[in-house]
């Protein structure tokens, strides 16, 4: 193992946004919240049983593109909306509809409360760089960009694959591995030689679909078994348990 914790072959870093780089997951999970509970009392009234932040977060949404996320758990309580159209309005009755509901929802909270970075993950990207790997952000957020700057991160990665750019290469989202081998293909290094982090089950499963040579877990929210479960070669809790002090 090299000195930032990875198998000596790895010679490329892909990095997911949410929970990896910036402390937005609970902000996403905050969002979904909003739309799914509103979209659920109006559809069953008060008998409907909330979406749980935490277990319907992890198994449904996270990681996932808006879309998939909206259909997954909806597929979860046995509703089938139609899809619509990306640019239904966020009152649509229709996936794209409460998908941009949902994108309504955590732009706000993002633009009240601000993003924060994870400093150590800050400090790892910075020992990743000096020691000359390649880098690259693999997200299904469409605000991968803006979120980046309005941290100060962007320049820390050679390659950008994220919801927009997803979009137009027609790449389908975690759990499928497309968006990461996409980005190793960008780099010019074959999976085998790169590294997945990831906070999301959806994530690990993209990891070890995708035949990438190390899979590191980072366990934000007590979850450490299920990210081993679905294919992480480590877990730890922040980025800089892995070394990378210089």
């Amino acid at each position: 193992m090299t000195q930032l914790g990875l198998p000596d072959t790895i010679t490329a870093c892909l990095f997911d946004l949410d929970g990896v780089v910036t402390k937005t997951a609970v902000v996403h999970a905050a969002a979904w919240k909003e739309t799914f509970d509103a979209f659920l009392r109006d559809r069953e009234g008060e008998r409907a049983r909330p979406f749980d932040e935490v277990a319907d977060y992890d198994e449904y949404v996270d990681g996932r593109p808006r879309a998939d996320g909206v259909r997954a758990f909806l597929d979860s309580r046995g509703i089938h909306l139609p899809e619509g159209a990306p640019d239904d309005p966020p009152e649509a009755r229709t996936v794209h509809g409460l998908g941009n509901r949902k994108n309504d929802l955590l732009l706000e909270r993002i633009r009240t409360g601000g993003v924060e970075a994870y400093e150590g993950t800050l400090r790892y990207l910075e020992a990743v760089r000096a020691r000359g790997l390649r880098t690259a952000i693999v997200s299904s957020s469409a605000n991968c960009r803006d979120v980046l700057r309005s941290v100060g991160a962007e320049h820390f990665f050679d390659v950008r694959i994220d919801g927009v750019v997803a979009a137009e290469r027609k790449l389908p989202g975690k759990p499928n591995p497309d968006t990461f081998l996409a980005a190793a293909r960008d780099l010019g290094v074959e999976a085998g030689r790169a590294a997945v982090f990831e906070d999301a089950l959806a994530g690990m499963d993209a990891g070890r679909a995708g035949g990438f040579g190390y899979v590191v877990g980072v366990d934000r929210t007590g979850q450490t078994d299920a990210l081993y479960a679905h294919g992480a070669s480590v877990v730890v809790k922040d980025l800089e348990e892995l070394g990378g002090a210089r």
